[in-house]
């Protein structure tokens, strides 16, 4: 009881501080945006996914679900308003350390980080995913200065005596030049309203594990692609076809016309520095595929 008491009261301390923002920030940032900026100062354990997942709730209510995922380790808090001693009568059951963190503004000497923080893979991505599907430039800035953070923070790091193996051979090695060729303005990926009226074609796409822009189509090199998964930098099509039950006559038709389109969409993605990924719905229409071009990555899709 304890514990919901004290969140309850964080709840309400963080709607009277942001009841009444100055002028200048109105309207500049989202909640979960300014959640996910300010998670990643933070170490996380989990890499931060438990921050992405929770980065829309209120900030005390995130900390709540994300308290245990923090390196503890390499933080060290300090009560320095007396608050959670006087506001909170259960602190000693909920934690100093999550009271004082879960507090509506962050305190200046109350959470103090061990050590170089470089912002949790997860929440990065976040980021940079917002800053792509952004509609206002104030963010876009806010997001690049986390980001900039992210890579000054890297740089301080010791260099590593060895290299270390990534451990995913399935990833496609990014060639030399794709940041050169990610500057062109064809090359930026930018989310765009899906085509058609197709909603289990759509739903399917929005399904993609990992998919950066669920409910968009990402449009690279003058080609909407149904969906962009930035960690691995691959653009996806995806093929809803029930082509098992396909007489032999219209497979051939179906592959006539979807091989040439693949291999060209294949072309584009490979030029923006992208991996090009396919997902059919059976290992049939898998097959027929490869058939034709064993050298398109196809999947079959167990999502949906």
């Amino acid at each position: 009881m304890r514990f919901r008491a004290c969140i309850a009261l964080l709840l309400f301390l963080s709607a009277c501080a942001s009841s009444t923002p100055p002028s200048h920030a109105r309207g500049r940032r989202s909640p979960r945006l300014a959640n996910l900026q300010r998670a990643a100062k933070l170490p996380w354990t989990d890499g931060g996914h438990c921050v992405v997942r929770e980065a829309s709730q209120a900030w005390p209510v995130l900390v709540e679900r994300c308290y245990p995922k923090l390196d503890h380790d390499r933080v060290e808090f300090h009560d320095t308003t007396g608050r959670c001693a006087v506001a909170s009568a259960g602190a000693a059951a909920v934690g100093l350390g999550f009271c004082v963190l879960a507090a509506p503004e962050i305190v200046v000497g109350a959470v103090i980080v061990l050590g170089v923080v470089v912002v949790a893979a997860a929440i990065k991505e976040e980021l940079d995913a917002y800053e792509l599907r952004h509609p206002y430039p104030e963010e876009a800035g806010a997001s690049r200065d986390t980001r900039v953070a992210s890579r000054e923070a890297e740089a301080q790091r010791p260099p590593r005596q060895k290299p270390e193996p990534a451990g995913q051979d399935w990833l496609p090695p990014a060639p030399p030049d794709s940041l050169e060729r990610e500057r062109r303005p064809e090359c930026r990926p930018v989310p765009v309203r899906h085509l058609g009226g197709n909603d289990p074609h759509n739903d399917c796409a929005d399904s993609i594990p990992n998919n950066s822009f669920p409910g968009w189509d990402v449009l690279v090199n003058g080609k909407n692609f149904d969906g962009l998964v930035l960690a691995t930098r691959s653009l996806w099509e995806v093929k809803t076809d029930n082509f098992d039950t396909y007489p032999p006559d219209l497979r051939r038709i179906v592959l006539d016309d979807q091989v040439p389109k693949m291999q060209s969409e294949r072309e584009l993605a490979r030029a923006c520095g992208f991996d090009f990924k396919v997902a059919v719905r059976s290992a049939a229409h898998k097959a027929a595929l490869l058939k034709r071009d064993s050298a398109l990555r196809v999947v079959v899709m167990n999502w949906c």
